[in-house]
């Protein structure tokens, strides 16, 4: 039995609204949580469901938090690969608020006695500075 699947044509990347960035230049990092990202299997249409951890060092826009929940959504139905997907969660960001550095993490829920967890980053995060006393 198979369900029927969105294409990546389903997701809404326009729908991300930003805002200016006070302090572009700073290496604030900013981390967005979600346990309720939902995709669907490509092949059988049902559904993943994944934790996405968001990291970004702002330019001069950061991501408006509401508009970020109504991308995330149209997720929903869309039949994608784990690592596709967390490639196009990426462009569809970068694209939007163009930061200085950005990471996304999706880690997946166990499907078939396998967890998956998977990464990609852009830019190049600033090193830690060293404090001293």
């Amino acid at each position: 039995m198979r369900f029927d699947v969105d294409g990546p044509e389903a997701v809404k990347p326009e729908i991300i609204e930003t805002f200016p960035y006070w302090y572009a230049g700073s290496d604030a990092v900013i981390t967005i949580t979600t346990d309720e990202f939902v995709s669907v299997c490509p092949w059988s249409g049902l559904p993943d469901f994944a934790t996405l951890t968001i990291e970004y060092i702002p330019g001069e826009q950061c991501i408006e938090l509401k508009s970020l929940k109504y991308y995330l959504y149209t997720w929903r139905n869309v039949g994608m690969f784990y690592e596709h997907i967390i490639n196009k969660l990426l462009q569809d960001l970068v694209d939007a608020c163009a930061p200085r550095w950005m990471r996304i993490t999706g880690d997946f829920s166990v499907r078939g006695g396998l967890h998956t967890k998977a990464q990609v980053e852009y830019g190049e995060k600033p090193h830690e500075k060293e404090f001293r006393s």
